[in-house]
């Protein structure tokens, strides 16, 4: 049987799963947005003066930060809006009563210590009076907040030395406040041993937590910077509190608040001032005199008895004028209306940019009503507690962190026995504290306290939290409100009468309940 070799064979069908069918999702970008993307990105004339590389953050400091703090400060001392920001800030952030402390401190069944936290408290209170924190005497606590914050709105930063010293006060413990122009900016070291390094004056640790601060000089007695030199002084980091807002990822030293509207206010301070000028050019009334063709004087005739001619305006006269000279007024139109509209519109965008409502910046109250003065004020009430938080975290902590050990070794006096005081090896126990920073009254107090009772009565919120919301403390409301109640008793009102006054029948601290007088830590 013969085969040939060279005849195709068809292979016979195999069967086989077909493979199963994909799907390829492909995301596309609309095209509107693609195209609105394109332009936010591309460079021309209208956006070449808008950078194109991200800059890092110690660059942008390094360059910037020295100008902006010249110009911030010039507008602190010579711009109207500026000087007006920062009163906001001293008003909203610190206050008039400043930032008080609230001890905390509990006993092991959960209940306040009240006579150790009054302890506390008042004895704080002492050291934070004027002439015992700072170290030049001239300034209390709550001054020393409001130097803070003006520090950083127009510095962007604020340094405050912790002196400890037996000589400033009985607790050893002083604070100074140093000018952060003192600390250069511009002084960078990349490597230094164990992966040290130095940017703009502050030496860091190889994770870039502060080590020591370097200061052209911290001596009172010198007034002007030093940039040239190479010498510094050096405090250890956990001398100095240095705080500023974090603008950037990596940002190691603050920049000022008013940063963006700088350029705004000295703008509109230069428009202000021309149109001042033109406005009053346009009330002088002035103009020209012109001859008409053939008279006034020649080429040939002496310059020297042709001199200039000038006319006094006095109200209601007329002067003659010699044949062939015209007068020709000079009435300047501007402004008309201009300023107004472009002055509200240049403090609106300042206002933005600072986080304030424009019509407390520009003091101008003209069209406004209940709603919007209370959407405003929630919105920048909003901003001013986030600065007090902040305020807080960075200042306030470290302070109270460095003045209670010194405090309870140098004796903590508790009640009227002489020689009690709080035990210093209980020291955990008093570090439970809280801040109450100042709270504001609304727009329309009648609707708030009726929105509060009825929240305290649906238990939305509980009294103590309505009471801080005020910026009160309601261990001293409610002590406040049982002392009247029992004056009142005790002044032979009836306690029918008393309650029906007051409201709800409060219970009196009788001979069975009222607190030991020794004291619990003493």
């Amino acid at each position: 049987m013969a085969f040939n070799l060279f005849k195709k064979r068809t292979p016979e069908p195999v069967e086989s799963e077909a493979p199963p069918k994909t799907t390829r999702r492909v995301n596309r970008m609309p095209k509107g947005l693609s195209r609105s993307l394109l332009e936010q990105a591309r460079s021309d004339r209208l956006s070449g003066d808008l950078p194109t590389v991200p800059v890092p953050a110690d660059d942008f400091v390094t360059k910037n930060q020295r100008p902006l703090v010249a110009r911030a400060r010039h507008l602190a001392l010579t711009n109207d809006y500026a000087r007006g920001f920062l009163r906001l800030c001293r008003q909203n952030i610190v206050g008039h009563q400043g930032i008080a402390l609230q001890a905390m401190a509990s006993d092991p069944d959960g209940q306040l210590d009240e006579r150790a936290n009054d302890a506390i408290e008042a004895d704080f209170s002492r050291w934070a009076s004027r002439g015992m924190c700072d170290v030049s005497g001239k300034r209390s606590l709550r001054q020393i907040l409001s130097r803070s914050v003006d520090d950083a709105a127009t510095n962007g930063e604020y340094m405050i030395r912790l002196v400890f010293d037996a000589s400033l006060n009985d607790w050893g413990l002083g604070l100074q406040i140093l000018d952060p122009q003192r600390c250069p900016v511009d002084f960078n070291v990349d490597k230094l041993a164990n992966g040290e390094f130095i940017r703009h004056g502050i030496r860091y640790n190889r994770w870039g937590k502060p080590i020591r601060f370097l200061f052209t000089t911290t001596d009172e007695s010198e007034s002007d910077y030093n940039y040239g030199g190479r010498y510094y002084v050096t405090l250890p980091a956990d001398e100095v509190i240095h705080g500023y807002i974090e603008d950037l990822v990596g940002q190691r030293r603050g920049l000022p608040w008013m940063v963006t509207a700088v350029m705004r206010m000295h703008n509109l301070n230069g428009f202000e001032q021309a149109a001042l000028v033109n406005a009053r050019a346009s009330a002088a009334k002035g103009g020209f005199f012109e001859w008409d063709e053939g008279f006034g004087p020649t080429d040939e005739d002496d310059e020297s008895e042709h001199n200039p001619l000038y006319m006094d305006a006095d109200p209601g006269s007329y002067d003659e004028l010699p044949p062939g000279l015209r007068f020709k007024e000079r009435s300047p139109q501007f402004p008309t209306g201009e300023t107004q509209p472009f002055s509200k519109q240049m403090i609106r965008g300042m206002s933005t940019g600072l986080g304030v409502q424009y019509n407390k910046l520009a003091n101008d109250l003209e069209g406004v009503n209940f709603s919007s003065l209370r959407d405003g004020a929630l919105t920048e009430r909003d901003g001013w507690k986030e600065l007090q938080e902040w305020l807080i975290e960075t200042l306030l902590e470290r302070i109270f962190e460095a003045w209670l050990p010194r405090a309870l070794l140098k004796g903590i006096a508790v009640g009227n026995r002489p020689g009690a005081t709080l035990r210093p090896e209980r020291i955990e126990k008093y570090r439970a504290h809280r801040w109450q920073p100042r709270r504001w009254d609304w727009v329309d107090p009648d609707k708030d306290s009726k929105t509060a009772a009825r929240d305290v009565a649906n238990k939305f919120k509980s009294p103590s939290q309505i009471i801080r919301e005020r910026g009160g403390d309601p261990r001293s409301v409610w002590r406040q409100w049982a002392a009247d109640r029992q004056a009142m008793i005790d002044a032979g009102i009836p306690e029918a009468i008393v309650d029906s006054t007051l409201g709800d029948p409060t219970q009196t601290p009788t001979a069975g309940n009222q607190p030991s007088q020794e004291p619990n830590d003493a």
